[in-house]
This record gives C-alpha cells, structure tokens and sequence, in this order.
C-alpha cells in the first residue's frame, strides 16, 4: 500500500513570493520547478506536499545566495496564521497549555512535524522533528518551523521575553546577524536537538484572556479534524520511533505502550501499510543519519549517540553496509 503524501498548509509559504522577490528571484519559476503554483497561495488551507516546500526553500536559499531564507520567512509570521488553531491557542490560560494545545493540533498544519515539550527541572524544552521520505536537507525548513514557534510564544508572552537557549542540529551559518535578530537568546548549533529552551515559570504566567464564544467552535471544529486524521498508525509510529531512536531507546513494546495498543496489534497495522517495526527504524535512522552528515558537524561518536548505535564502531559497520561508502566518504561526497 502506498504511503499517504505528507502534506503542510498552502500558510506555511505565506510572505513566501514577497521575500524571494526582495532576493531577486523569480518566485512562480521557483515553485514550478519545485512542484508547485503559485495559485496555490490564493487559499492558505490548500494541501501541498511537505517535501515539495523543503525543496522550494532549500532552492531558494542557494539562488539567492542566503543561509537563512527559512528564517527570513518566519520574522512576518504571527499567530494569526495558524487559522483556528490561533482562537483556540489564545483561549488557554496560560502559555504552557497553549503549546500542549498546539502539540495536540500541530498534524493538522503539517503532517511531517512532530513536537515534543519536555519538562526538565526549571526549564522546559521544546524539541521539533521534521520526518520525511527523502534524505534532503531540512535546515532551512527546520529554521523557518523553530523561528515560528518562538514567534508564537513571543506573542502569547509579550515582546520582552526570551527563551534561555534556542538549538539547531545544523552547523552554525557564516553569518549570525538574522538569528540574533530573530531570537536574541543563546544560540547552539551542532546540537542533540532543534528546539528551544524556555524558563518553565515564564510559560505558567497567566496570559491575558481574549476569550470569545467563537474559540468553542474552533476547538469543536478543530476535534472533528483530529478524528478524522486518526487513521495512521504508521505516521504515528514514525513519529514516536523518530522521538525514541536517539540513545537506543526505542522498541517496538515502547511505541506500542506509547499508542495504547499490544506490540501484536501494532505489527498488524504496519503489516496492513506494508511495512514492519524493524523496516521503518532502519529507513528512519537512514534519513537521520544523512541529513546529520550533511547539515552537521558532529563526530562518530556523537552520531552513534544520536543515531541509537553502542558506539562508533557499529555505526561505521552500519553506515558501510547500508551505503556502500564510509561516513567520511559520504562528507567528501558532492551535495
């Protein structure tokens, strides 16, 4: 059975045609070439394929010249571009509820986003996943989805708050003046995760209330869509190995206990989706390990930590059998 397309809203490339004109490209061609129209951007709900706006932006980073186009298109984002989810967002009482909410709703903005808020002491750390068939680049992807979740919390929080740390995977661009701009926070590249770190007592402040009746509805609304999306037990289990993999933790009883199922349903509902446990670790671990090689600096042994290995050895035997070549070959390798 063939995959489901993962898909995004037309929203996420809204500010998209005014930017790449101000870089001097030419905005239609560049969609086209990506698999996109431009006529696409005329209903911020419209459908569009994951993969094809990671290649567009990814493209345009490199004809214009810039590290940080993704960035760049997040500074217009606000709230409002989040459509009903924003009236709902708005309704919580405080910012740490509104990201939960979100969290809950993020899979009907972007079927290939997966965030994770984990409480670590004084802090609270939201980590974003991009999942993808292809082994492509994410970075300027990655940098537009981080940059517009703090966008988010600095609404919900006021103008004057910043997160103590804001990471990326990547290595660490040429020029630094749009992510000091964009974040004034600490910045950490190379890092275990992309996300961002934040004072839990800042996100449990009581936020100023703008409730509407009209928030109920979405919210309603909102409900229905989610049921409506719940029929992917192998998008699911992508996402959870995806959170899982890093430090060997994830297992097949792990992902099913995560689920609300016994491992044997979950086998079966892969095996319905043509795949098993084991396949969609190794085609997971393999993008993982791609995209680090190519977007990080990291050595082996920091990999082998982040890709589930013992340690370097096995993921040198691994990367060899899997890709015919060694890690510093693939490096060496043309982009």
């Amino acid at each position: 059975m063939p995959r489901p397309l993962a898909v995004i809203r037309s929203a996420s490339l809204s500010g998209y045609v005014e930017l790449a004109g101000a870089l001097g490209l030419d905005a239609a061609r560049m969609m086209g070439a990506a698999g996109l129209s431009v006529r696409c951007l005329e209903d911020p709900e419209t459908p569009i394929s994951v993969n094809a706006v990671r290649q567009l932006l990814e493209d345009s980073a490199l004809a214009a010249g810039v590290e940080d186009f993704g960035l760049q298109l997040a500074r217009g984002r606000r709230l409002s571009n989040l459509g009903p989810i924003a009236l709902v967002l708005r309704d919580e009482p405080t910012a740490r509820q509104a990201l939960d909410t979100l969290s809950r709703y993020l899979r009907l903005l972007n079927t290939s986003l997966l965030t994770h808020i984990e409480d670590s002491g004084d802090t609270v750390i939201i980590r974003e996943q991009i999942l993808l068939e292809s082994a492509g680049s994410v970075r300027q992807s990655m940098e537009l989805a981080v940059g517009v979740m703090y966008r988010i919390l600095v609404e919900l929080l006021g103008p004057q708050w910043r997160a103590r740390k804001v990471c990326f995977a990547h290595r660490q661009p040429q020029q630094m003046a749009s992510h000091r701009a964009v974040f004034g926070a600490a910045l950490e590249f190379n890092s275990d995760f992309n996300g961002i770190v934040c004072a839990a007592a800042d996100l449990q402040k009581a936020l100023p209330q703008e409730t509407s009746g009209i928030s109920s509805f979405a919210r309603q609304f909102l409900d229905q869509a989610l049921s409506r999306s719940q029929r992917q037990t192998l998008a699911s289990t992508r996402q959870l190995i995806s959170a899982l993999l890093p430090g060997g933790r994830c297992t097949a009883e792990q992902v099913a206990q995560h689920l609300g199922i016994d491992r044997r349903t979950l086998h079966r509902h892969l095996q319905a989706d043509g795949e098993t446990f084991s396949s969609l670790v190794a085609s997971i671990r393999a993008e993982f390990a791609l995209r680090q090689i190519r977007d990080s600096d990291r050595s082996l042994a920091e990999l082998a930590q982040l890709l589930g290995f013992s340690g370097a050895s096995a993921l040198a035997f691994w990367f060899r059998r899997r890709f015919g070549c060694t890690v510093l070959q693939m490096r060496a390798a043309p982009k």
